[in-house]
């Protein structure tokens, strides 16, 4: 039986007669079925979304509990106001030299330690763990980097460490500068790796801490790190320091005092622009030799080189965490420059 065909100008079943020619598909009517088919791989979605960062959130808090009790100590903790903080010490002579980590090291105190190695058989170093990071306490005291150096040095001066060099990763050369001139007649030169400089290109800008700290709660970060290599294999760390970082990295990476630190970074750029050191301090300037994230890397370190009396860059070919594969070169430098500085 042939299909019947309603033509222009003829009723079929009593309705309305329908244009198919000229018809949107927008205007046909949609089956409560096909309305809940469309709808269900978004809902279905979300709700396997929910449940996985439910499930990893819960996961991270338990593992964050359980992790708590399986970090060693080490170093030695020392009264900084209301609070500890920890230093690490290494070495016994006479002229001493003081590292400040970078933003975001979880445990300066293990990681500094392939350059401690190269340098504690001719000075006492003194590794700092400023506060929220390694086994120091957590503080509420705003991160700037007036704060950040008082209690530094309320640390050395506990110990009784007052005349020394300061060595600073990355963001350390910023809290530098602040802590020359403020502590001037106490340190005897900077030496800097890879250390960040006051006006470099994105410095200002700001860092997305509550982004970070909504996915360390719900549990992604600690998801993501789990899959990613370990960035210390193949570093002259033993499996033990690895796992002691990976243990520390998950429990002070997104920690308030941290995130506190990130958000100040910002302003602590600012506050440094324009800013030198005093022209009588040594300054020697370990840097890589290219940072294709930000434009004139290495001549902004000759800039600050240069503004000195006796100001020095030594170029290496590595990654940002410079003592982590040329400690002996770094070592070697530092010894050469501070005999002449001395």
């Amino acid at each position: 039986m042939s299909p019947r065909v309603v033509t222009e100008g003829s009723p079929a079943h009593g309705q309305p007669l329908v244009d198919w020619r000229n018809l949107d598909p927008k205007d046909l009517p949609v089956k409560k079925s096909t309305r809940l088919a469309l709808l269900l791989p978004p809902v279905a979605i979300v709700g396997v979304l929910a449940v996985t960062l439910a499930t990893t959130a819960t996961v991270n808090a338990v593992a964050t509990r359980a992790e708590a009790a399986e970090i060693t100590p080490y170093g030695e903790r020392v009264p900084v106001g209301d609070r500890s903080m920890n230093v690490v010490i290494n070495g016994d002579h006479a002229e001493t030299i003081v590292l400040l980590p970078g933003l975001g090291t979880a445990a300066p105190g293990l990681d500094f330690a392939p350059l401690i190695d190269q340098l504690d058989d001719t000075y006492r170093v003194v590794a700092v763990e400023p506060f929220g990071t390694g086994l120091s306490d957590q503080t509420d005291e705003p991160r700037t980097a007036a704060n950040i150096a008082r209690e530094v040095h309320t640390a050395l001066e506990y110990l009784g460490v007052d005349r020394y060099a300061l060595m600073g990763h990355s963001i350390s050369g910023i809290y530098a500068l602040t802590y020359v001139e403020a502590y001037r007649d106490e340190v005897t030169a900077f030496v800097g790796i890879d250390s960040s400089v006051p006006d470099q290109p994105g410095g200002d800008e700001p860092i997305a801490t509550d982004s970070l700290a909504l996915l360390d709660t719900l549990g992604v970060t600690r998801a993501l790190r789990a899959f990613a290599p370990d960035p210390y294999e193949g570093l002259p760390y033993d499996a033990s320091a690895r796992e002691q970082m990976r243990l520390l990295a998950n429990a002070n990476s997104a920690a308030p005092t941290v995130l506190d630190e990130m958000a100040h970074a910002s302003t602590n750029f600012a506050d440094a622009s324009g800013r030198r050191f005093a022209a009588d301090l040594p300054v020697l300037l370990f840097v890589r030799e290219a940072d294709d994230d930000v434009e004139g890397w290495v001549d902004l370190r000759r800039t600050q080189a240069a503004s000195v009396d006796r100001g020095e860059v030594v170029l290496m070919a590595g990654e940002h965490y410079l003592h982590h594969t040329l400690s002996r070169e770094i070592a070697q430098d530092t010894r050469r420059f501070l005999e002449v500085s001395r």
